[in-house]
């Protein structure tokens, strides 16, 4: 996979799959500015250590160059002048990956709408639709310019998966297929100008809150299966990015316009390992086994 010369922006790269898609575009060559709200100077209200200079820092290490830009993409001026900083110094973008979400604190899971707390649950709708419109008004101006451009907009589910099955509210239910639609309708309007637009998917995440719920860390992570045994299907935030990355590489990428996919296919199509070599398809597995009600068994899914 090579990126090289192509610049990308990963928007919501503080942690979890956006950290790992911008390590992962940053390790094919290509320049990736990384947006959040959390900085070294700043936290946001998820109060955590992560932030976007460090993952800035581990995409420069990867073999691509990070730029951190402390940005709220509620904020429509915040992200016009982020894409005008991009504009200005690259007169060009290649890579829009739309990952904001930052809900976890606010979701009540499995809770019906009329006792979820009403403030959280639109709150958690601003951040995971709102953020999205107003990043690509701004930034699909620019990436529609040069002709290939990619969009992702980075999801909880498949298309398939989310419209068999409720997901654990109505907050969380809506915010998980609006990337699905949003992903369409950007296909549909970039088309004209040679642009691809994809939802993806990872599957079960050890993203950094992930690993802090099971009390354990990366070097560890499978002594969390002895509390819940279908983590064993669990993947890296980079074997996303690395999916990602091939696919932005990929010349014949518009094959893919308008498509949800996850991690596991786009591993299964390009030849992907994660980190730890192996190769989880965690959305077949969930349908076949974790919904099936079977024990947990990850031969032949991993």
């Amino acid at each position: 996979m090579d990126l090289s010369g192509r610049v990308a922006l990963v928007a919501g790269a503080t942690r979890g799959a956006g950290r790992g898609i911008a390590v992962e575009l940053g390790a094919a060559g290509a320049v990736v500015y990384c947006t959040g709200r959390s900085t070294r100077a700043a936290r946001s209200e998820y109060d955590r250590a992560e932030t976007i200079e460090d993952t800035a820092d581990l995409v420069t290490a990867a073999g691509g160059t990070g730029i951190a830009v402390p940005t709220d993409h509620l904020d429509p001026a915040a992200v016009a002048a982020l894409v005008d900083r991009v504009e200005r110094d690259h007169g060009r973008l290649d890579v829009l990956v739309n990952d904001i979400w930052g809900g976890e604190m606010m979701v009540e899971w499995d809770v019906p709408v009329w006792e979820h707390d009403l403030a959280n649950g639109l709150r958690t709708l601003r951040l995971a639709t709102d953020t999205h419109l107003v990043t690509a008004h701004h930034a699909l101006r620019l990436l529609s310019r040069t002709p290939g451009g990619l969009v992702v907009e980075v999801t909880d589910g498949t298309a398939d998966y989310n419209a068999e099955n409720y997901r654990l509210n109505v907050y969380y239910d809506l915010a998980k297929i609006a990337p699905i639609r949003l992903a369409r309708s950007w296909a549909h309007e970039l088309r004209a100008h040679g642009g691809t637009s994809v939802a993806v998917t990872p599957g079960w995440l050890r993203s950094e809150i992930m690993l802090e719920h099971f009390g354990v860390t990366e070097d560890i992570w499978r002594d969390a299966c002895a509390r819940e045994p279908h983590f064993a299907i669990s993947e890296t935030p980079r074997f996303v990015g690395r999916g990602i990355a091939a696919l932005a590489a990929d010349p014949d990428r518009h094959r893919w316009n308008g498509r949800s996919t996850s991690s596991g296919e786009l591993a299964r199509e390009y030849g992907l390992d994660d980190v730890d070599g192996s190769r989880p398809d965690a959305w077949r597995y969930v349908v076949e086994v974790q919904d099936a009600g079977k024990p947990a068994d990850t031969t032949g899914y991993r």
